[in-house]
């Protein structure tokens, strides 16, 4: 059964006493099936933003026991710092990361926040989707008056907590209060400018945050409210949805800045709103130098921003993952105020990292070398199955390669993006491939178990016997499965053979070569582990569809060798 994973991005009232912050994560790190992925304070907000990861129950059991000492180690009565806040845990999120709903999501917060509530004393508001309220959704309004406005919020009976006490007695003095939810992915970001003007800063967050700014009479600054025929207040809507923004000065980088949180990826991507910014501040003579991340954000959020930029450039988008990524970094002047090193950012790569501690090295993450040596060693794996995997992704690595070299060919301007589309199957091809490198050894080593298997009662042969069998079947899938990704390769070979860039049509032609000895490297594991079948239909029916795509093979290769030599 898939894993349930969830993300908490509790906010703590703390930036700056490393001692208290380590006794919060302290408390995360203790609890198994949780990873920590980062602490982020900052200085001048005084407040941390942590995030965790792992399966439900123990996100929910970590994000009680901090929210627990967070209680026990900040005074809300001596806070200051930037950030508006309303308690020692300021928020707490759980965000649904895998195989999990955002209903399923909500109804842990609210299970996590009457526990808060109930066992901690400290009152808790539920926002976003796990408010039982319309207008607790929005967290801006559950945090207005901030710590301080905590008295006069309980007096009003439309703002009694959701858990917890309603009166601010010396425990909630000490602790304020706590928001919990359920939410999407959050990006916040702070976009930097080249002034230290807060109002000037305030200006350009009121032009692109969703929620804009008040109408005014004159002068939009110092001009009389403009109120509708019921008396409400009425705004000039901002230009970006799904996205809350406010200016301030941060006296660590002697800057302004617009500190934004996009709450709707989908809906606007960071860098469309970060282009926003720096449209708004250009328009107000101030210039955008950078940015900077706070907390982590998914992959995608870069790969999206390093194409969109490659694209306007009319670059080539099919080239790897870290190269787009570095497009994006420099694009949004992510590094502008300290370095950004995306392993340390990114959810993805940081999950990576915590799940490969402990585990066998990849064969992909080998050097050649390495990677060479380790196959002539005397162990049977890897062995030709890895080889021609890792064969058919150096056929897609080159026939990728003469698509970006097409793509930025002088005088080839207009045809940039028709390369650049073959150039992006590559990449896939490439991935693909380099996945089944390690699919392969693992299928061998999964037979290897089955037949580690002890056999002494009948009982245990037949269940020996059947894991035997099923982990046959799953080798013979896998080389069939890198048989089908490699001959996918010939379309972007032939392509680039026939319209690339003449000076690299020979790199076509080895490219074509190559696939073709993955195909064919594949095509004798898929026949020499479907000899192990017992199940000959099942085996014949495997070997039927393998044939027909090594046939195929052939003349593919000699399609795109022929064009090659007819060229040369």
């Amino acid at each position: 059964m898939t894993r349930k994973i969830i993300e908490c991005v509790p906010n703590f009232s703390e930036g700056r006493d490393m001692q208290v912050i380590g006794q919060i994560t302290a408390e995360i790190e203790k609890i198994g099936g949780v990873n920590l992925l980062d602490v982020d304070p900052g200085a001048a907000t005084n407040r941390t933003v942590v995030t965790f990861v792992g399966t439900p129950k123990a996100v929910v059991e970590a994000a009680f026991q901090a929210i627990k000492k967070a209680g026990e180690v900040i005074d809300m009565r001596h806070h200051h710092g930037e950030h508006p806040r309303m308690g020692a845990t300021d928020v707490c999120p759980l965000v649904p990361i895998a195989n999990i709903t955002m209903e399923e999501c909500a109804q842990l917060a609210r299970e996590l926040a009457k526990r808060v509530g109930d066992e901690l004393g400290i009152p808790v508001y539920c926002y976003e989707n796990a408010a039982f309220r319309p207008e607790r959704r929005n967290l801006a309004n559950c945090r207005a008056g901030e710590y301080e406005g905590i008295a006069d919020k309980f007096k009003d009976p439309n703002w009694k907590p959701d858990f917890g006490p309603a009166v601010f007695n010396d425990r909630v003095a000490h602790t304020g209060c706590t928001m919990i939810g359920a939410r999407n992915i959050l990006v916040a970001i702070n976009y930097n400018l080249n002034t230290t003007s807060t109002r000037r800063a305030n200006a350009i967050a009121f032009d692109v945050r969703e929620k804009g700014r008040k109408k005014r009479e004159g002068d939009p600054i110092t001009g009389k409210v403009v109120r509708d025929e019921n008396g409400k207040e009425v705004w000039i809507p901002g230009t970006l949805k799904g996205c809350k923004a406010i200016g301030w000065f941060i006296e660590e980088y002697g800057i302004a800045q617009v500190s934004m949180n996009v709450t709707d990826i989908s809906q606007t991507p960071v860098h469309v709103a970060f282009d926003e910014v720096c449209r708004s501040a250009q328009s107000r003579g101030i210039r955008v130098t950078g940015s900077e991340i706070v907390g982590l954000i998914p992959k995608k959020v870069l790969i999206d921003a390093g194409k969109y930029y490659l694209k306007k450039q009319q670059r080539s988008l099919g080239i790897s993952e870290d190269e787009i990524i570095k497009i994006a970094v420099k694009s949004m002047g992510l590094d502008d105020l300290k370095p950004f090193n995306p392993r340390e950012k990114v959810i993805e790569y940081l999950m990576e990292d915590a799940e490969a501690i402990g585990a066998p090295r990849k064969l992909v993450d080998m050097t050649c070398a390495g990677f060479a040596f380790e196959t002539a060693s005397e162990s049977p794996a890897p062995g030709g199955g890895s080889i021609s995997a890792y064969m058919g992704a150096l056929g897609a690595a080159l026939g990728t390669m003469v698509a970006n070299l097409s793509s930025h060919k002088p005088g080839w301007d207009a045809d940039w993006e028709k390369f650049s589309v073959w150039a992006e199957q590559g990449e896939l091809i490439i991935e693909q491939m380099l996945h089944l490198v390690d699919e392969d050894t693992n299928a061998f080593n999964r037979i290897m178990e089955a037949f580690g298997l002890p056999k002494g009662s009948d009982e245990e042969k037949a269940i020996r016997t059947a894991a035997i069998q099923d982990a046959t079947l799953y080798a013979t899938r896998v080389p069939l499965e890198t048989m089908k990704k490699a001959f996918s390769a010939f379309d972007l070979l032939d392509a680039m053979a026939s319209e690339g860039n003449p000076n690299s049509v020979s790199d076509a032609g080895v490219g074509a070569l190559a696939i073709w000895s993955a195909v064919h490297g594949a095509w004798l594991n898929v026949k020499i582990n479907a000899a192990g079948l017992k199940d000959r239909a099942a085996a014949d029916a495997l070997l039927t569809e393998a044939a027909s795509i090594a046939s195929e093979a052939d003349v593919r290769r000699e399609r795109v060798i022929a064009i090659c030599n007819e060229k040369i």
